[in-house]
């Protein structure tokens, strides 16, 4: 009976271990999906509140945006997203850190002139005050 007890605790704290663990990264889920939704409609508030003040923002052609550079290309529209799909998402939590990779496929209109993108996506989100804010990205186009 007690080597069943014990089995069945074990299995009680890997269960609690991985909830805990899920439900980081549900929050970090949840803060890729507010980073989306803010790049697709330009609101200078939401970018401003996803990112981190230290935000490196680096783009598939080599060029890197700090946070004032990110926000105003996007609320201008002079980088203009009309649609972005993320899909083969991963996270790993580690502490105040996350780590996130997704394929971003996304449908563009920078200066009137329509486009596609399709490129694999490294962020780095950090939490601060209890909210996950982006601290890093780097694209890199398919080979």
């Amino acid at each position: 009976m007690k080597k069943i007890s014990s089995v069945i605790i074990i299995f009680l704290l890997i269960g609690l271990s991985g909830t805990a663990q899920s439900k980081q990264e549900k929050a970090v889920a949840n803060a890729v999906e507010k980073l989306r939704k803010a790049m697709v409609d330009g609101n200078k508030a939401d970018l401003e509140n996803a990112v981190s003040e230290q935000l490196s923002y680096g783009h598939s052609g080599g060029h890197i945006d700090d946070k004032k550079e990110f926000v105003e290309k996007l609320a201008s529209g002079k980088s203009d997203f009309v649609t972005i799909d993320l899909t083969e998402q991963t996270i790993s939590v580690s502490g105040k850190v996350a780590v996130v990779r997704h394929v971003l496929t996304a449908k563009t209109n920078d200066g009137g002139k329509p486009g596609d993108v399709h490129l694999r996506i490294l962020l780095v989100f950090q939490k601060k005050g209890g909210k996950w804010l982006l601290l890093a990205r780097q694209a890199v186009k398919f080979t």
